[in-house]
C-alpha cells in the first residue's frame, strides 16, 4: 500500500511550475507507460496551458486547487477545487485561469 498527500503534492508541483520556464511541472504519482491506468499532478500558472492533443483513452481532470478550463473544439468546461471533468475522447487542451493543481487519470 503507498498513500501519497495530493495537497502536498499540489503545493510543490506549484511551487515548481512558478519556478519553471513554461509555467508548469507535473509528477506522476501512479502508474506509468508499463501500466494502464497513470495519474499525474500537474500544475499550471495562470495564463499557461497545456497545447492541443488528442486523448488516448478514458480520462479525467480532478481540479486540486485554482481554477482552469478545459477546451475542445467550440466547447469549454470550467473546473474549480473539487471539480471532478471527464475528458471528452477528442482533441482538447487545457489552459490555466489562475494557478491550478489537478490530478489527471488516464486509462489505456
Amino acid at each position: 500500500m503507498d498513500k501519497k498527500s495530493l495537497t502536498a503534492l499540489a503545493r510543490q508541483q506549484l511551487k515548481l511550475a512558478a519556478t519553471a520556464s513554461s509555467g508548469r511541472s507535473s509528477q506522476t504519482v501512479y502508474g506509468g507507460h508499463t501500466h494502464s491506468l497513470r495519474q499525474t499532478v500537474v500544475a499550471l500558472t495562470a495564463g499557461q496551458s497545456l497545447a492541443e492533443h488528442d486523448n488516448g483513452g478514458d480520462a479525467t481532470i480532478h481540479v486540486l486547487t485554482g481554477t482552469l478550463t478545459l477546451i475542445s473544439g467550440v466547447d469549454e468546461w470550467k473546473g474549480s477545487a473539487g471539480d471532478l471533468i471527464v475528458v471528452p475522447k477528442a482533441r482538447h487542451s487545457v489552459k490555466a485561469d489562475d494557478d491550478v493543481a489537478f490530478l489527471l487519470t488516464v486509462a489505456i
